[in-house]
């Protein structure tokens, strides 16, 4: 039952606990936070203003990580989470990859809300 057991391995082969920290610097900071209020934005230009739309920076064994979620008038929240590389936000984080998880957001949370309200015909298949 070793193997299931986050500390197992060899004595001085495996290091016991969370793997090192990883620092960002003000600059990558910046760029994450920048980033993630885009998201919003964007996502909040998708949608009515029923639907609330927050964000979340945290560090986790990973890394930083960011998170935005949507909390729709009917149905499930819904979010996005990720942990990009120290080396992405140095080069910047696309607007392309932004956009995208803003969309996703967006049409998420309204089909939480047309699964709550029911009785909807999609019109495409």
């Amino acid at each position: 039952m070793n193997g299931n057991n986050p500390y197992a391995g060899a004595p001085g082969v495996t290091d016991a606990g969370s793997p090192a920290a990883v620092d960002l610097s003000p600059d990558q900071e910046k760029q994450l936070r920048r980033a993630v209020a885009g998201i919003v934005s964007r996502t909040e230009s998708y949608l009515p203003d029923s639907y609330a739309v927050g964000s979340e920076l945290s560090v986790g064994a990973e890394g930083p990580q960011a998170t935005v979620a949507v909390n729709p008038p009917a149905g499930h929240p819904v979010s996005a989470g990720f942990t990009p590389d120290p080396e992405d936000l140095d080069a910047g984080i696309a607007e392309s990859d932004t956009d995208e998880v803003a969309r996703g957001l967006a049409a998420s949370a309204a089909v939480q809300v047309m699964d709550a309200v029911g009785d909807i015909t999609p019109t495409a298949k």
